[in-house]
């Protein structure tokens, strides 16, 4: 395992003789129209990017994100030769559910299925995963669950499997004052709020989860319309009260919550990335035994929760080397 030191350096030395993020990519995404495949349960919309034939890699964004998080590092990987997929979540964008009785999920194994279901519907047999928040979660859920599907793994936060038992746990006053939109959520006035405010809300989440990101309105604004999917808020409400144990899950995925209840080891070669966000444990020791396969934990100073956008070039990196 390379050091900090060693990384930085890696890194300085990969921008200044292959620079895999351009400022052309930087100023706007350079994927085509959103495609849409039926898969599973939904109508998953999805940028597709680089040869059909590459090593395929999914990219996974979280909440309250979407696609555009990936705007730099999805061209930077496809002109390495990697065809790049990346599908808005349950709940996000032109993604919708194909049946209206359906439930508006969003427990963590419902989300891995989806991933399974959207690789089986493009007829992609192995990916390597990437995600931060609800991405970094079903990337861990897909590859400890489906392994065999799982050719490689990057994490942001590292092991983000929520077991339901131990999440009953306090933490800290501190570490309990981050989580504060969660116990808003577990209201009615909260599930109101965010529905009045969610353009209001998602951008003081950007500015909490990344004090340093100085993002613009337009970036900012190409986001904000992911978030007009009808069922949105039905998802995002369901998936924090579904964790506190404030809202059922489907028996549906009884079995795979089962396993998930076990803390199962992750095995595909796996680079776990941390930032400012993680804070007093972003040296990675609290996870590092849920990945038994080829494993590297890299840290970024200076960065917030939002690693592809405010890193891509670190991100992209990842995705490469594992």
């Amino acid at each position: 395992m390379i050091s900090r030191r060693q990384f930085s350096q890696a890194l300085t030395v990969a921008a200044v003789t292959t620079p895999l993020v351009t400022a052309t990519a930087r100023a706007t995404p350079s994927w085509g129209p959103v495609k849409q495949v039926r898969a599973g349960l939904l109508d998953v919309g999805y940028a597709e990017l680089g040869p059909a034939d590459g090593p395929v890699t999914i990219l996974l964004h979280g909440w309250p994100y979407d696609i555009h998080s990936y705007a730099d590092v999805a061209p930077a990987l496809a002109a390495k030769g990697h065809r790049v997929l990346i599908p808005y979540l349950r709940g996000y964008g032109s993604t919708r559910f194909l049946h209206a009785h359906t439930m508006r999920n969003g427990q963590q194994s419902a989300l891995g299925a989806d991933v399974i279901a959207f690789m089986d519907a493009l007829k992609i047999r192995k990916a390597t995963l990437g995600g931060f928040d609800w991405g970094a979660r079903t990337a861990c859920v897909t590859a400890a669950l489906w392994p065999e599907r799982v050719t490689a793994l990057v994490s942001v936060s590292g092991y983000l499997i929520v077991n339901l038992v131990t999440n009953q746990e306090p933490l800290s006053p501190q570490a309990e004052l981050g989580w504060w939109y969660q116990y808003y959520f577990a209201t009615e006035r909260g599930v109101k709020g965010y529905t009045q405010n969610t353009y209001e809300f998602n951008k003081l989440i950007w500015k909490l989860a990344s004090p340093r990101w100085n993002f613009d309105e337009a970036t900012y604004g190409r986001s904000a319309t992911a978030w007009k999917n009808p069922d949105h808020v039905a998802i995002v409400i369901h998936n924090y009260r579904w964790r506190l144990q404030l809202a059922q899950g489907e028996h549906r995925y009884d079995a795979l919550e089962h396993q998930l209840a076990q803390r199962p080891v992750i095995s595909v070669p796996t680079i776990t990335i941390a930032s400012d966000f993680d804070g007093p444990n972003a040296g990675g020791a609290a996870y590092r035994d849920r990945f038994t396969g080829p494993y590297e934990h890299r840290i970024l100073d200076g960065i917030g929760h939002n690693v592809p956008q405010e890193a891509p070039e670190a991100f992209a990196r990842a995705v490469l080397d594992v």
